[in-house]
C-alpha cells in the first residue's frame, strides 16, 4: 500500500501506442534517438493539486504546461499526475500536444539527476545556486536537448522565452547555459562527468541512467547477481515509459474480449490484465461501469496469489489489511464474489477509506476504517478470525519508480526506519488476524531487501503464533519466469514488465 495518490494511472494521450513492447513513442519529430529514448515516462503520484499558473504568453502550451508541472512537483512538493491532466484540461491541450507536453513532464522529472549534473557542469555553479523558476526551466530545455528530436534552436529559444517569463534577470544566463549543453552529445556528457566505470561502477549508473547511488545499490542487491548487464537492464526498464494495465474483474468482465472493446491486448501472465491501447483508462466504459479498473499487472498477481493457495477448512472471510486506495480490494472482492465470500478491507486514513468504498462498489466487500495494527483490539477485526489476509504493507514504492518519476528523489535511506518498523507491526497483525491454517500474503512494491527478505523473516520469528512459508511461485501463472529459488517471488520491470512486486505466503499453523 501506498500513498492513494501514488496509485493514479499516469495520463495517456492519442500518440503513445502502450501496448505490446514498453516504449511508448512520442511524435515523430520529437522521438529520442540512440540511447536517449526511454526516458519520456507519463508516471506519477499527486498529493497536492496545486501548480503555479502561466505567467504570460512566454512560450506555446504544452511546453508551459510542462514547466507548470515540474515547478509545482519541486516547489509545492505536488504529484505531476494529479497537476499535469489539470492543466492539460484548462489549456485545451489533446492529441499531439498533450502528449508532447506529458513527455515533457514526465521525460524531465525522471531524468532530473542527469540533468542536474549536465546544467551545473554547463553553468560552472551549483544547481543550488541557480533561482528555482530558472532551474526548472533550464532542465525542461536540456531534456529537450539531450532526450529528443526537438531541434537544438527551437529548444533553446523556447526556454530562453520561458525563462524570461519566470525569472526575467536570468535570460542571457539561461542562453548560455543551454548553447553549452547543445554543444555536446548525451553520451558525451556522461563521458565527461561519470565516475569511472570500473572503478565506480554504482557512480556510474547512477548518473548515467538517473537513479540515486543508494537506490542503484539495493536493486544489485536485490537482483542477487554479480551479472551488472541485468541490473543496467533494470535501470533502463525502470526509465521506461509503461503502459497502463487493466484488470477486468472477474465475473464482470473477461480479459480477452475487454481487450478487443478498448484495442488493447490480453495481459502476458496475469489472465485479468489488459494493456490499454491509445485514449485515457477514464474515459472507458467498462471503467465507469465497475468491470474494470486500472491496477499494474504486477499487483494483480500478488493479490490473486492469496485467492489461488488452498485452504482446507472455511473459506469465507477475506481480509485486507492496508486497503487503499482499492485496487487489491477491488480485485480480492471480485473473486471473493465468485466462491461466496465476503473481504474486510481496512485502511486508516478516512480519505483513503472513501476511495476503497468507491472502489469496491457492487462487491461484497466491507471497509473498515481502523489502524490494521488493532487486530484482537477492535471487535471487528479478531484475532485468528479470517481465513485469508492480504498485508499490503506501506513501503518505499521503489518498485514503481517508472511509474512516479518524482519519487526517486524524494525517498531517502533513512525512510526506511520508520517503514520496516510499520511493516513488521502490520504483518505481525496479519498472522495474528489469519485463523490456524490460514493464509497470509505479504507485499510490497518495494524489491529492498530491508523491506521484503529481512521483514518477513523477522515479522515470522516475533509473530507468537506459529507460521510456515509456502512456495509463492506455486501460486503464480505456470510457466512465468525469472521466479528464483523460493519460496517468496520477486518481480521485475525488466523481467516481467510489471511493477518490481514482493511476494510472500505464510500459512498459520
Amino acid at each position: 500500500m501506498t500513498a492513494p495518490e501514488e496509485r493514479q494511472p499516469e495520463p495517456r494521450q492519442a500518440g503513445f501506442h502502450p501496448a505490446g513492447p514498453r516504449r511508448s513513442p512520442a511524435p515523430p519529430e520529437r522521438r529520442g534517438n540512440d540511447r536517449r529514448g526511454g526516458d519520456r515516462g507519463r508516471d506519477g503520484r499527486g498529493r497536492d493539486e496545486r501548480a503555479a499558473r502561466p505567467r504570460g504568453p512566454a512560450t506555446d502550451p504544452a511546453r508551459q504546461a510542462a514547466y507548470d508541472t515540474i515547478a509545482a512537483v519541486h516547489r509545492d512538493d505536488a504529484y505531476a499526475n494529479l497537476v499535469l491532466p489539470r492543466l492539460l484540461r484548462d489549456a485545451q491541450l489533446y492529441g499531439r500536444d498533450a502528449a508532447f507536453a506529458t513527455e515533457l513532464t514526465y521525460g524531465t522529472l525522471r531524468v532530473r539527476g542527469t540533468l542536474d549534473a549536465i546544467i551545473a557542469a554547463a553553468a560552472g555553479r551549483d544547481m543550488e545556486r541557480i533561482d528555482p523558476p530558472a532551474r526548472d526551466a533550464l532542465r525542461l530545455g536540456a531534456y529537450q536537448l539531450l532526450y529528443t528530436r526537438v531541434p537544438a534552436h527551437a529548444a533553446v529559444s523556447s526556454t530562453v522565452d520561458l525563462v524570461r517569463s519566470v525569472a526575467p534577470g536570468a535570460a542571457g544566463f539561461a542562453n548560455a547555459v543551454l548553447r553549452e549543453i547543445s554543444g555536446k552529445r548525451l553520451d558525451d556528457w556522461i563521458a565527461q562527468l561519470a565516475p569511472d566505470e570500473e572503478t565506480d561502477p554504482v557512480g556510474y549508473l547512477a548518473l548515467a541512467h538517473s537513479h540515486p547511488e543508494w537506490i542503484v545499490r539495493a536493486f544489485a542487491e536485490a537482483l542477487g547477481t554479480d551479472d551488472r548487464s541485468d541490473l543496467i537492464r533494470l535501470l533502463i526498464e525502470d526509465n521506461e515509459a509503461p503502459p497502463v494495465h487493466l484488470c477486468a474483474r472477474p465475473g464482470l468482465a473477461d480479459a480477452v474480449a475487454l481487450a478487443d472493446e478498448v484495442g488493447g491486448a490480453p495481459g502476458a501472465f496475469s489472465p485479468y490484465a489488459v494493456y490499454l491501447g491509445q485514449g485515457s483508462p477514464g474515459d472507458l466504459a467498462a471503467i465507469h461501469q465497475g468491470r474494470a479498473h486500472v491496477q499494474d499487472e504486477g499487483s494483480q498477481l500478488v493479490a490473486a496469489a492469496l485467492a489461488q493457495g488452498e485452504l482446507s477448512g472455511s473459506d469465507s472471510r477475506w481480509l485486507d489489511l492496508c486497503a487503499g486506495p482499492g485496487g487489491k480490494s477491488a480485485l480480492l472482492g471480485a473473486l471473493a464474489a465468485q466462491r461466496g465470500a465476503e473481504l474486510t478491507a481496512v485502511e486508516v486514513s478516512e480519505h483513503r477509506s472513501r476511495l476503497v468504498s468507491q472502489a469496491v462498489q457492487g462487491l461484497p466487500v466491507t471497509v473498515l476504517t481502523a489502524d490494521g495494527r488493532t487486530v484482537g483490539e477492535d471487535p471487528q477485526l479478531p484475532e485468528g478470525g479470517f481465513d485469508r489476509v492480504l498485508v499490503d504493507a506501506p513501503c518505499t514504492g521503489l518498485g514503481s519508480l517508472r511509474r512516479r518519476p518524482e519519487s526517486r528523489w524524494r525517498r531517502q535511506p533513512s525512510d526506511l526506519s520508520q517503514l520496516t518498523r510499520l511493516q513488521r507491526e502490520l504483518l505481525t497483525a496479519g498472522l495474528r488476524a489469519a485463523r490456524p491454517g490460514g493464509l497470509v500474503a505479504y507485499v510490497t512494491c518495494s524489491p529492498h531487501r530491508v523491506e521484503t527478505h529481512v521483514t518477513v523473516t523477522e515479522s515470522a520469528r516475533r509473530a507468537g503464533v506459529p507460521v510456515d512459508f509456502v512456495d509463492a511461485r506455486e501460486l503464480l501463472p505456470a510457466g512465468m519466469p525469472g521466479l528464483g529459488d523460493g519460496p517468496t517471488v520477486q518481480l521485475w520491470p525488466h523481467r516481467h514488465g510489471t511493477d518490481a512486486m514482493f511476494l510472500a505466503v505464510l500459512r498459520r499453523t
